[in-house]
């Protein structure tokens, strides 16, 4: 089993403020379910960061059109968190 490294952040819009997974290119075989994976790492941050906090800085902090970074998130397909380089955001070097 191969694990895979997910980028993680936030975009902000005029509406909303969109979760994003950034997924790898060669992603292994063992992901089936698009859906899955990304519930999984989104479930992985917020057992990590503070969800109303992470989500309150970057509304009030963030203009639209800005993805801000959370970090990442490296799994293996049965679920296993191998490893994570979260932080809630705070300055502009989360700016993407």
């Amino acid at each position: 089993m191969c694990s895979d490294t997910f980028g993680v952040g936030i975009r902000v819009t005029e509406e909303e403020l969109r979760f994003l997974v950034h997924v790898p290119t060669d992603i292994d075989s063992g992901w089936t379910d698009p859906e899955a994976f990304q519930s999984l790492v989104a479930a992985v941050v917020w057992e990590r960061l503070d969800r109303r906090s992470v989500l309150e800085t970057i509304a009030t902090e963030y203009d639209t059109g800005d993805t801000v970074r959370l970090g990442t998130v490296t799994l293996d397909p049965d679920g296993t968190v191998v490893d994570h380089g979260l932080r809630a955001p705070g300055g502009n070097d989360d700016r993407a």
